[in-house]
């Protein structure tokens, strides 16, 4: 248990320092993403971005966990 939050949260220090640079991805704009503007309201649902992230973060654990 202690190893695997050690692990988490060097990822999230990991995250955070390479943040400027992991901002100019094209995360959050990939087609499939869902974003509906009007003059009043916007909405904005992720689904193939957080499709992506999923996949990425699964491939990750599984090379972890052999």
């Amino acid at each position: 248990m202690s190893r695997t939050l050690i692990i988490i949260g060097l990822c999230i220090v990991a995250i955070g320092i390479l943040w400027p640079w992991l901002s100019k991805l094209p995360f959050g704009q990939l087609p499939g993403d869902i974003a509906i503007r009007r003059e009043n309201m916007s909405f904005y649902f992720p689904i193939t971005t957080m499709i992506l992230i999923s996949v990425i973060l699964s491939a990750v654990l599984w090379l972890f966990n052999r």
